[in-house]
């Protein structure tokens, strides 16, 4: 079955190990398209970096009122039932989440059909993927991907449609969330890439050799 008949949620955050979760964007990419949207800003855990703040724009008055990200645990565990959570350099993200909650509770393994695991990913990572399957492309930054797809059109009429209109750009976490669901997008419009299974979108997915060994090798079994 095609990767793209499964949901996936494209994450992603603003903030640091330091300050904790200051915000956070997901996208939901079903069939093809951009189907749901979620964000919010949230208190920090810790203090925040000039530096970091000059990025995201993000100042400690502002969220200081905010509820603290650790009470979305309910709904980011409905997503990790629901399907693979995914990022651009997924790596970041997951360590991040990992920060607040080390594990989820037990969910669905999507690399093992009817199995169960307790863990967040493993992740989609669009930049690994499309540093495979796009090896053309000179840049893995996000915007430069979006430019060199032609996808900008199509992320700023999604973020019109889904950001707060102060967090219309990049590094705001809805609106990168869903510049890296356009890359999906974009993957699943191709007749061969759309037509991957999820097991090889993860196995494409993975830095590391012998998980990727193992996911191409339960590859081989299931068909």
């Amino acid at each position: 079955m095609s990767w793209t008949q499964q949901p996936i949620f494209f994450v992603d955050f603003e903030g640091s190990l330091g300050s904790g979760i200051l915000e956070f964007g997901v996208a939901e990419v079903h069939r093809g398209a951009v189907v749901s949207t979620r964000t919010r800003k949230c208190r920090p855990t810790g203090g925040i970096r000039a530096e970091d703040q000059a990025v995201h724009g993000l100042e400690p008055a502002a969220l200081a009122g905010q509820a603290p990200f650790a009470e979305e645990w309910s709904y980011f565990l409905s997503l990790r039932e629901l399907g693979p959570l995914a990022a651009h350099y997924a790596g970041v993200e997951n360590s991040l989440l990992k920060a607040v909650w080390p594990y989820p509770r037990n969910v669905p393994d999507f690399t093992r059909p009817g199995a169960r695991i307790v863990d967040w990913g493993p992740w989609v990572d669009t930049a690994r993927l499309v540093e495979q399957l796009l090896p053309h492309l000179d840049s893995g930054r996000l915007e430069a991907l979006v430019a060199a797809l032609g996808l900008q059109a199509r992320l700023d009429a999604l973020a019109l449609e889904h950001c707060p209109p102060d967090r219309r750009r990049y590094h705001a976490a809805l609106y990168d969330a869903l510049a890296g669901a356009l890359l999906l997008t974009k993957l699943a419009e191709d007749p061969q890439l759309g037509g991957l299974s999820l097991l090889q979108l993860l196995s494409l997915s993975t830095l590391d050799p012998g998980r990727r060994a193992a996911l191409q090798q339960r590859e081989l079994f299931s068909e």
